[in-house]
């Protein structure tokens, strides 16, 4: 593991040159993967001004940027603007939704790809295993339906509230499960004691779990983009702080773990970068200019 400084480019000499090369080679670009909560803003939502001006500035030297982040497509899209992305792509949803941006579109983007499931399998076992747990679901449409008047920021559009029986009989695309009973540990041993099947997910830092598709990630839905950008796999680098970024940084030929990650993510990463509160995401950006 090696530790990102202000002069360290890369994981070891040969990445480092080889990510010079990148930029110097017949103006070859990379493919930068970019989590939102805890790498370009804090758990505040704040994003600090040396992160923004590194992330607009990669952005303007024409590598393909993209966020890749567990939150849903109105609580993505500000983020996308404020570092000055208007042309590429953007996996929200933990991979469940992909986006094309493209400014000449009267929205500004247009869904490429929605990846849904049917949660009723996976509700009705945590609903028997956590009883009092808070559940909302995204739907096909974009919506949120939860339980309880649960509602959080990454959903980005406010929640309607209905019964469980009608979160059991929608199509989703990503659902989310939070207990304020329990701490993540307990959480993530009732989880693994349930024995999910069929579906995708993760814990995050509190009690708090997201739901996708059964192989859907966020590094599955960046794979598709990087074929479909015809971006070579050693150009491929990735941010990231949470249990949902593992398998992209491990799709990464550079993973980079924020400084204030898990152990588990850090595993995961080739190098560690400072905390989200030291600006460590802009710390990485600055090594590709």
């Amino acid at each position: 593991m090696t530790t990102l400084t202000e002069t360290s480019v890369a994981g070891n000499d040969d990445r480092r040159n080889s990510n010079q090369n990148n930029q110097n080679n017949n103006g070859h670009k990379l493919m930068i993967a970019l989590d939102v909560d805890g790498t370009l803003v804090d758990h505040d939502g704040h994003m600090s001004v040396p992160v923004r001006e590194a992330a607009q500035d990669v952005v303007a030297a024409g590598h393909h940027v993209m966020i890749a982040t567990g939150r849903s497509l109105n609580a993505t899209l500000p983020i996308i603007e404020h570092i000055g992305i208007e042309n590429g792509y953007a996996v929200c949803s933990n991979g469940g939704v992909t986006l094309r941006l493209d400014s000449s579109l009267s929205s500004g983007y247009e869904v490429l790809h929605k990846a849904t499931f049917d949660p009723g399998p996976a509700l009705r076992a945590l609903r028997k295993r956590l009883p009092s747990a808070k559940y909302a679901l995204e739907d096909e449409d974009g919506n949120f339906l939860s339980t309880e008047r649960f509602q959080d920021a990454s959903f980005g559009v406010e929640a309607i509230g209905v019964d469980f029986q009608t979160m059991l009989e929608a199509t989703a695309v990503r659902v989310v499960v939070f207990s304020s009973e329990n701490t993540p540990e307990e959480f993530n041993t009732a989880i693994r004691h349930i024995g999910l099947a069929g579906v995708t997910y993760s814990v995050g830092w509190t009690a708090w779990l997201d739901i996708a598709a059964a192989g859907v990630t966020k590094a599955s839905a960046l794979e598709q983009l990087r074929g479909r950008l015809d971006i070579e796999a050693h150009r491929t680098i990735a941010v990231g702080d949470g249990r949902n970024d593992i398998e992209m940084l491990t799709w990464a030929a550079r993973g980079v773990a924020m400084g204030q990650a898990p152990e588990e993510v850090i595993a995961a990463a080739n190098e560690i970068t400072h905390s989200v509160y030291d600006d460590g995401a802009a710390h990485v950006l600055r090594s590709l200019l």
